[in-house]
């Protein structure tokens, strides 16, 4: 007995690729649109970021000029925060302290020990700084989680609203 398979024709396949196209255009349409209030992309000097460790250290992301940063900001109430703090905690160990800074802002938080359960609870293994009202306005945040990827000198190369998978924050933490 012989099978029959089902010829892929030109038609089909110019189908698939145009309908593949269309799906690719709304994503990143959407991611666009997401991010339009964010700060610019186009390597301009991130704002400062000082404040208080969750274990009580001043900290300052100058300290850490010459190394690349991901600055990651979330809300201990955020449930797609929390869906993404496995991803952190996996590219901090696929990238060391000495290749990139990886710091995690807390913010719309009421008392530290809010963000304190939150970070024992997704054993989050990255510095994480107490923010304010102010952090999220020079950083314009609007939404959670939100991150920058910052190059060496601390200009914004890369933002993003919204979850985030590993295999995104690595090429994104990659090619800086």
């Amino acid at each position: 007995m012989q099978m029959i398979r089902p010829r892929l024709s030109i038609e089909k396949i110019r189908s698939f690729l145009l309908n593949a196209g269309l799906i690719a255009a709304v994503f990143f349409g959407v991611l666009a649109f997401q991010s339009r209030n964010m700060l610019a992309a186009d390597g301009e000097i991130a704002p400062a970021l000082r404040g208080t460790t969750l274990s009580g250290q001043l900290y300052d992301l100058e300290d850490g000029r010459s190394k690349p940063a991901l600055v990651y900001f979330f809300a201990p109430w955020c449930a797609i925060c929390a869906a993404s703090s496995g991803n952190l905690n996996r590219l901090r160990r696929w990238r060391d302290t000495g290749e990139i800074e990886i710091v995690a802002v807390a913010l719309d938080w009421r008392e530290a020990e809010e963000v304190r359960d939150y970070v024992e609870r997704h054993d989050l293994n990255v510095t994480v700084v107490l923010g304010d009202a102010n952090v999220a306005r020079q950083w314009q945040i609007q939404a959670f989680p939100s991150y920058y990827v910052l190059n060496s000198e601390h200009r914004v190369v890369r933002r993003d609203i919204g979850y985030s998978t590993q295999v995104g924050l690595w090429l994104r933490a990659w090619l800086i």
